[in-house]
């Protein structure tokens, strides 16, 4: 097939967003079809160096352009301004092949926009990576809102539980299918871990949008802060948020953006990594959503086990060796004792479950099959 892929590289142009959309590419070009990235959201880019939104877009072009390059996605990208002009290929190849695309994939809200040429593409989907929010956001009724989002032909969501009796969230007329976030394994095998390497995650203590749901990861975070000082690891935590509170309490914290620049810093990072610790957004948590992450398929990839906060995914997800869960302090105490009196199981469970469920291969084969159907 003929596939456009809309994301949001050059909007949030960080490793962990990045990888997200890269391994889409990657892995459809694996399965044998031809791949087309493009970003048309209408808003400014950010640029890290300014510490701020740019009407410049070159920053996110040249990010774009130079992640996806050595990836031999060169001249199969274009990013479409604000103010219309199109960068990378040609508007007129862009349109070329989405003439003759079949399917349309909008990551995480890549395009805000259905131009014709996405409307005439015959399968249109797409894939919701922040669960509960999406869903809220459509129960407001916004008649652009409702009406963009009846425009494709199947909607997917990272939240697993969405549309089921165990989830709360308001669907209304719309369907969701679960899916996961495609690995390509390959690009996360590492060695072996030193025993000293410390327990880490990266995440945002606070979004500003959304402000309305109050569904920050800050809210659940503060249930955890004095975990340091009941386990014998260490942490490390790459994050934007109170960094002297977090300092004190033992987590041994560092700017977010430094840490996952590029995707090469981000994979460094986790590759670095004993294991993830890692709280959800309250919204996740309090709908039971079924949400997991992206970046917690990373660290299993690579052969780190990961204790993170339950959202309902284990519902549709193996628990004990290398993925484990927690609700509450002495929870997570327990399952950091667990992973640390038998550390090799633990990182060979790891990359099992990570093969098992969030292969490239596996993923979109199902993905697509649905998708089309």
């Amino acid at each position: 097939m003929k596939i456009v892929l809309a994301g949001i590289i050059a909007r949030y142009p960080y490793g962990g967003v990045t990888w997200c959309s890269l391994m889409y590419l990657l892995g459809l070009r694996s399965l044998g079809h031809e791949v087309c990235y493009i970003e048309d959201t209408g808003e400014c880019i950010y640029n890290p160096d300014l510490n701020t939104l740019s009407q410049d877009p070159s920053y996110g072009t040249s990010y774009i352009n130079n992640t996806l390059t050595p990836f031999e996605f060169g001249d199969r990208w274009c990013f479409i301004n604000y103010d219309e002009t199109y960068h990378g290929m040609p508007k007129e190849e862009l349109q070329d092949f989405c003439r003759n695309a079949d399917l349309f994939i909008n990551l995480s809200g890549g395009s805000w926009f259905w131009r014709d040429e996405y409307l005439a593409i015959p399968h249109r989907i797409f894939v919701d990576t922040d669960p509960v929010f999406t869903q809220l956001s459509i129960a407001k009724g916004d008649a652009w809102y409702v009406n963009f989002f009846r425009e494709f032909t199947r909607l997917f969501t990272f939240g697993a539980n969405i549309g089921t009796p165990v989830c709360a969230v308001p669907t209304g007329d719309f369907t969701w299918y679960k899916t996961w976030q495609p690995v390509v394994s390959a690009l996360w095998q590492t060695e072996t871990t030193p025993v000293t390497a410390p327990y880490t995650t990266v995440m945002t203590w606070r979004i500003e949008s959304f402000t309305d749901i109050n569904g920050n990861k800050d809210k659940e975070f503060t249930h955890f802060l004095d975990l340091p000082k009941h386990v014998e690891v260490k942490f490390r935590l790459a994050v934007n948020g109170p960094m002297d509170l977090l300092r004190r309490k033992g987590w041994n914290p560092e700017p977010a953006m430094g840490l996952s620049k590029t995707i090469h810093d981000y994979r460094q990072f986790i590759s670095n990594s004993r294991a993830e610790f890692a709280v959800a957004k309250h919204a996740y948590i309090a709908h039971h959503s079924g949400w997991f992450s992206d970046r917690t398929e990373c660290y299993l990839s690579a052969g780190r086990p990961a204790i993170v906060q339950d959202t309902g995914w284990t519902n549709h997800l193996p628990t004990g060796l290398g993925l484990l869960p927690f609700s509450t302090l002495p929870e997570a105490i327990a399952a950091i004792e667990n992973v640390e009196s038998d550390y090799s199981r633990h990182a060979l469970h790891a990359s099992e479950i990570a093969h098992e469920y969030f292969d490239a291969n596996t993923v979109l084969t199902q993905l697509l099959a649905e998708a089309t159907t």
